[in-house]
């Protein structure tokens, strides 16, 4: 299984609770993998010390990092089964690119902003009636830190889900 670290921003509060609480209601239902909200902003490879100092890095001066929700979309790809398109702005794709400036060799990983709310296969029309009933109380999500997770690349089952592990946090605060 090849390993890599992915790039993650944490929402604030109450927005963090109120997804944490969606996911774990959807693990339940659907026997899925429970996770903590995020948004990946970069996926790179697999070097522990350069993913600690790379997370210290670019997080000083950057500030709380402010994304609009669009809408819940749904895929066959199992990190993204349900999830919550988020909107680009310049300060998120700065920050992505600093990570991918300070972490060669530069892997192919896109921008896609998104929260998503569960990891399981399932079929087009449960996939799709699911996104639908999806209704979010906020129109923007704030993320205030950055971590780094080992993680394996790709994801393709609960046991790699549970297999992740935080290997750096810091505050976005200035």
């Amino acid at each position: 299984m090849a390993t890599a670290i992915a790039y993650w921003l944490i929402p604030t509060e109450p927005t963090r609770g109120f997804f944490e609480k969606l996911i774990a209601d959807l693990a339940r239902r659907y026997d899925a993998p429970v996770f903590e909200p995020h948004a990946t902003i970069y996926l790179g490879p697999d070097r522990l010390e350069e993913g600690e100092q790379i997370v210290s890095q670019v997080a000083t001066g950057c500030g709380p990092i402010q994304l609009k929700t669009l809408d819940a979309q749904h895929s066959s790809e199992f990190t993204k089964t349900l999830f919550v398109q988020l909107s680009l702005n310049a300060k998120l794709q700065r920050l992505s690119e600093l990570i991918r400036q300070r972490s060669p060799p530069s892997s192919p990983y896109h921008l896609d902003p998104h929260i998503s709310l569960l990891y399981r296969r399932m079929s087009l029309a449960a996939r799709r009636e699911l996104a639908h009933s999806i209704r979010l109380p906020f129109s923007e999500v704030v993320f205030d830190s950055v971590c780094a997770v080992r993680c394996a690349s790709p994801t393709r089952n609960r046991a790699e889900v549970g297999a992740w592990r935080v290997i750096a946090t810091k505050s976005l605060h200035e």
